[in-house]
């Protein structure tokens, strides 16, 4: 089941363990390496220091001598190569081609731009500050503004992440992230009420943020209790006609078996409240998946259908509870469906889901031979 919002494959069900090991290459698990796996990799060039080294026996290298060993200049980082095919490159290697791409055409603000990106990703901080600095001067838009505030705000400049953040919001009329994060500014300035006044700013923008409700519990929580911050929550969303201050606060008790059931019963309300809401709907179906209630699942779920050829976690949440159960007439009548999607990540979840069933059916067919092959 994806779990609020985030998939999960098949392979992350597997649970290993023991002391004997078992060397597989990666394409033997298609839906994911499992997160417990220890990862066996050959390397193909060995130096005459590293030769000394393994002569001495096993050795403890750090990551950023085994990223070394394995031929890549800091940490392998993965992009995409000019036909879109993914590819590996050291994270140094990446950052220092964005440079130069950059500055060979250094009025070329979009390049600036996918360089500050990545820099922004990989926490170089400093230098972000002083490429979007570049681009803002230049004439950047809202966004750039609004990134240039992260990335002072990042370092606790505080004093400057305001002004550009101020500047942000300005010309981000309707975006609330950077109300958003001049609370932030203002939470670690120690300014209580100017940091709820941008919260609000930020709810007030846009009903549907999740990011912004889950702020204001927070906040409210840290200045007072528990109790009093989700009451004044639901106080505030009971005239907003919005699943987001719902979906926010379950996120906070959805994670705990001692608190599912709160974040269930808060799942429910938003589901209640906008019943088409996907966001909504893929949640509680996956604390239900959580809890194990499959037929939970499907009842939800199965009036929505139609969703599913749009939004492939809908679609993942509710094959899960279809296969686990063991529908397959209903697991194949959805997959033919969702094949046909004009999205093409649901298109291609079909056709790797279609592939696991195509095994699946295949499995139980050669047990079946070879337990009437048994019986004669």
């Amino acid at each position: 089941m994806a779990q609020n919002g985030q998939q999960g494959g098949v392979a992350a069900g597997l649970q290993i363990t023991g002391g004997a090991a078992i060397i597989a290459p990666v394409s033997a698990f298609p839906n994911g390496v499992p997160g417990n796996a220890l990862i066996v990799i050959p390397i193909s060039k060995v130096d005459d220091d590293t030769k000394a080294m393994l002569d001495q026996g096993p050795s403890l290298v750090t990551p950023e001598q085994m990223w070394k060993l394995l031929g890549f200049n800091g940490p392998a980082v993965q992009v995409q190569d000019d036909q879109g095919r993914p590819i590996a490159i050291g994270l140094e290697d990446l950052l220092a081609g964005l440079e130069k791409h950059w500055q060979e055409q250094p009025d070329d603000l979009n390049r600036a731009r996918i360089y500050a990106q990545e820099l922004l990703k990989y926490n170089r901080l400093q230098r972000a500050e002083q490429v979007l600095s570049k681009v803002v001067a230049k004439g950047g838009t809202g966004d750039d503004w609004l990134a240039l505030g992260i990335a002072q705000l990042q370092q606790e400049k505080l004093d400057k992440a305001e002004g550009t953040l101020k500047g942000a919001q300005n010309l981000l009329k309707d975006n609330p992230y950077p109300s958003l994060h001049l609370a932030k500014v203002f939470q670690l300035k120690k300014e209580a009420d100017k940091e709820r006044e941008f919260v609000d700013k930020a709810i007030s923008i846009s009903i549907g943020c999740i990011d912004a409700w889950a702020y204001l519990y927070q906040h409210l929580k840290q200045n007072g209790d528990e109790d009093k911050a989700i009451a004044e929550i639901e106080k505030m969303a009971a005239d907003k006609k919005s699943a987001a201050p719902y979906i926010a606060l379950q996120g906070f008790f959805a994670n705990d078996d001692a608190t599912r059931d709160r974040a269930v019963t808060y799942a429910k309300k938003g589901v209640e409240i906008a019943p088409d809401d996907p966001l909504a709907l893929l949640c509680l179906s996956a604390l239900y998946g959580q809890k194990g209630d499959l037929e939970a699942v499907i009842r939800l779920l199965q009036p929505h259908e139609a969703k599913m050829s749009r939004d492939v976690r809908i679609a993942n949440n509710y094959f899960e509870a279809l296969f686990q159960s063991r529908q397959i007439e209903k697991v194949t009548k959805l997959l033919n469906a969702l094949a046909g999607s004009p999205n093409k990540e649901v298109k291609q979840f079909a056709i790797e889901r279609s592939r696991m069933v195509a095994q699946f059916l295949q499995q139980q067919q050669q047990q079946l031979a070879a337990a009437q092959q048994q019986r004669k």
